[in-house]
């Protein structure tokens, strides 16, 4: 009796990355020096690279609307249609985030440049002329122009450093405002480009 032969999987040599900490370095981060250890700033460096979508999270404070502008925002799961953003603790929202149990969720178009940097700006009147808003489902207040809003239930919110990543579930929202999606890239709102 014969054993029964067994296929084989080809093994590909695989060589560590040129950009690797383990390899040598090599090529123009050799010659600028720009491979650094993990920080704060090396963070921020690095993810003023990556272009984000820009949102408004909104809720209710004691029936006073609050909001502010988030390029955090992910899509978690389909199903359960899951969503999270981060927010600090220090932030002048984080009260009302904390509190809520409904957050409303907005898309920004690229027509809306001063609406993301008035919910970005320490201080400022956000839900004052000329920003227009309406009180949507469970009391959220929803802003008008969007690209697309959700309301969402708040399902969890977990400790990130000063932070807190909250993870939200979808309820009601409507995805057919027009116009092309605001981005967050070097510190500054900018027009999507073909």
């Amino acid at each position: 009796m014969t054993a029964p032969t067994v296929p084989t999987v080809p093994v590909v040599p695989t060589a560590p990355s040129p950009r690797s900490p383990l390899s040598p370095r090599s090529g123009a981060a050799a010659a600028t020096g720009t491979v650094r250890t993990g920080s704060p700033d090396l963070l921020r460096s690095v993810f003023r690279q990556h272009a984000a979508g820009v949102a408004v999270i909104t809720a209710q404070d004691g029936g006073r609307p609050v909001g502010f502008t988030a390029t955090s925002l992910n899509s978690v799961s389909a199903d359960p249609p899951l969503l999270s953003f981060t927010i600090s603790t220090g932030a002048s929202s984080w009260p009302a985030v904390r509190d809520s149990e409904y957050l409303g969720v907005h898309i920004l178009g690229e027509h809306q440049r001063e609406l993301a940097g008035l919910f970005a700006r320490s201080g400022a009147d956000r839900f004052g002329p000329p920003t227009g808003w309406a009180t949507g489902p469970h009391g959220v207040p929803v802003l008008d122009g969007v690209l697309a809003w959700l309301v969402c239930r708040v399902v969890a919110r977990v400790p990130a450093g000063e932070h807190r990543v909250i993870i939200a579930e979808a309820v009601v929202g409507d995805p057919a405002g027009e116009g092309r999606p605001l981005l967050y890239h070097q510190g500054r709102f900018n027009a999507l480009r073909d």
